[in-house]
């Protein structure tokens, strides 16, 4: 796990090839194993393959999200806010189990935040998601999972990069 955790990056640049059919199985298979609080399962994830659609909401953003474009997949992390206190934990443990199953079969993701961000200074991220891809009213919308053969490589976390001083014993 913690070679996974150390290679996990974000990608925002993608080569220009089809994700299989079988790992995409295994992204939604990811998701839906996610773990939510009391079983409850607020979340639904729409994945989206269409190339015109996937550009619409390259732009859910007002800055940040313009490399969803040249991803050949977007996993759209929604959740019915009325079925849970937590769906924003829980929507948040989901998109992170579909990027650790990406790294896993050698395919670059990145989380987009769609919650609390804005389209444009009239509407917001959440409301323009909403409109491109029908999502009913009682939904919320927490993230977009860009996924897709990297275009670019990062080098891996290291020791140094690891912030120690965040971690109390005992006591803050």
């Amino acid at each position: 796990m913690l070679d996974l955790l150390i290679n996990r990056r974000s990608i925002r640049k993608y080569k220009d090839i089809l994700i299989e059919k079988d790992k995409i199985d295994k992204l939604i298979k990811a998701a839906l194993l996610s773990p939510s609080s009391r079983g409850i399962c607020p979340w639904d994830f729409v994945v989206v393959q269409n190339k015109e659609t996937i550009e619409k909401l390259s732009m859910a953003k007002e800055n940040g999200s313009g490399f969803l474009k040249d991803a050949s997949l977007a996993v759209v992390v929604i959740a019915d806010s009325t079925k849970s206190d937590v769906w924003v934990e829980d929507t948040a443990i989901a998109s992170i189990l579909i990027q650790l199953q990406a790294e896993k079969m050698g395919l670059g993701s990145c989380w987009i935040q769609i919650r609390n961000r804005f389209h444009n200074k009239f509407k917001t991220s959440e409301e323009y998601v909403k409109e491109v891809l029908e999502i009913p009213e009682n939904y919320s919308v927490e993230s977009i999972i860009s996924v897709g053969y990297p275009n670019e490589s990062k080098r891996p976390y290291s020791d140094e990069d690891l912030k120690y001083t965040k971690v109390h014993k005992d006591k803050f």
